[in-house]
């Protein structure tokens, strides 16, 4: 570590028994969305709401994390002379749910062969197929050595708890190859994402299609505001409750159709809005002076981050509106590097969100079964890595 005295590691059940500000400063040390790495000697990561103590607390406040959810709360510090030095968002997990890197698969061989998968530990934030840091670090310590000290701690706690894995889902790629230095299994995914190459405008963006995909987009831009649909950005001290109150339905008619039992309840938004309402957007369309649609979007210092959609009333397109165009015109507007889309859906394609590889890294106890793992992952790097190239071969903008 950067200095002589020694570290400890301890695990907390609540981010309650964390100072806020401390949990910040490793988490998100760019407290000041706006600054720059110019401003600083240190290297200092961008700004991620997701990792935030506001936002993982809303999820352990309002009980959509705990044990009954299958989401215990472990997280794993690093401390010094009591200063929190670097963490790790940790949850004891007694199912697969709500992670979006998908390893039944895995649990079903161990179960078939007489063993048990579950319990399992897994870093993440909870129900966010977003990339981003896992192993949180000072910029003031050792890199090498604080994450030679918290893979050691999970480990550890893993076999505490005789869980059969540890899971570090959505890295970034540095970590991830950290990560595959000390054994650990390497995990390769993608999603889509737009990146802004300086568009003053959308138009300026549609000039970098081709032809017929520009007139597709465009098309399909008119038809979703077809019948008097008007669209609102709602952000910051405009995000009232009554805001909430339309999205949480149209959240909870997405979750039901599509998983049975949507994550989040209706608490987790108003904390959300109470306490980070500068870090979200809605985009919410309105008719006949009620709103019919929505999307949350979380901001933060490069990437806006497209998370949960749902409606009650259903129209041609409104979905790539709401989702993915009205994104890149918040994107464009506020000079963000990038739109991160979610998880899946090669129909964004077509739309300028081009393939982006995501990175998971795994641990597992049982000899035979890392093997197995290990064996197949190789195969699935390279399907991912072909699938990509072929996509992007397909993409909407002009040749060359």
């Amino acid at each position: 570590m950067a200095d002589d005295s020694m570290p400890t590691l301890r695990v907390i059940s609540s981010l309650k028994d964390i100072d806020r500000g401390q949990w910040d400063a490793v988490a998100n040390p760019r407290a000041d969305k706006t600054a720059t790495n110019l401003e600083s000697n240190l290297e200092v990561p961008p700004y991620n709401p997701f990792v935030s103590w506001d936002f993982l607390q809303a999820l352990e406040e309002s009980a959509c994390v705990n044990r009954h959810t299958g989401w215990l709360p472990q997280h794993l510090v690093l401390e010094n002379e009591g200063r929190l030095m670097a963490a790790v968002p940790t949850y004891l997990k007694s199912h697969s749910q709500g992670e979006y890197v998908f390893d039944y698969a895995w649990a079903d061989a161990i179960h078939r062969a007489g063993g048990r998968y579950y319990p399992k530990l897994q870093c993440s934030i909870p129900f966010t197929p977003v990339t981003g840091r896992r192993l949180l670090l000072s910029p003031h310590v050792d890199p090498e050595a604080a994450t030679e000290a918290l893979v050691s701690g999970l480990i550890h706690v893993a076999e505490r708890y005789d869980a059969s894995s540890v899971h570090l889902t959505f890295l970034q790629k540095p970590e991830w190859d950290r990560l595959g230095n000390m054994d650990f299994l390497q995990r390769t995914d993608q999603q889509f994402h737009w990146k802004n190459a300086g568009y003053g405008t959308f138009e300026e963006f549609l000039n970098t299609l081709a032809s017929r995909k520009r007139k597709t987009v465009r098309k399909e831009r008119k038809q979703a505001l077809e019948n008097d649909i008007q669209i609102e950005w709602i952000t910051g001290s405009d995000l009232k409750e009554h805001h909430w109150d339309a999205f949480y339905d149209f959240y909870m008619d997405t979750g039901s159709r599509k998983w049975g039992r949507p994550y989040l309840n209706r608490d987790f938004f108003s904390l959300l809005g109470e306490r980070m309402a500068q870090d979200v957007l809605l985009v919410m369309a309105r008719r006949n002076g009620r709103y019919i649609a929505g999307a949350l979007n979380l901001i933060g210092s490069h990437s806006l981050y497209g998370r949960n959609w749902g409606c009650i009333e259903h129209h041609p397109c409104l979905h790539f509106e709401v989702c993915y165009y009205q994104a890149i015109d918040f994107a464009i507007a506020n000079g963000l590097e990038c739109v991160e889309a979610g998880a899946q859906g090669a129909h964004k394609l077509a739309r300028g969100y081009l393939p982006t590889t995501t990175y998971s890294a795994h641990w597992i106890a049982h000899p035979s079964l890392r093997n197995a793992v290990a064996h197949y992952l190789e195969h699935e790097r390279v399907a991912v890595e072909e699938d990509q190239a072929y996509l992007r071969e397909h993409a909407p903008f002009k040749k060359g």
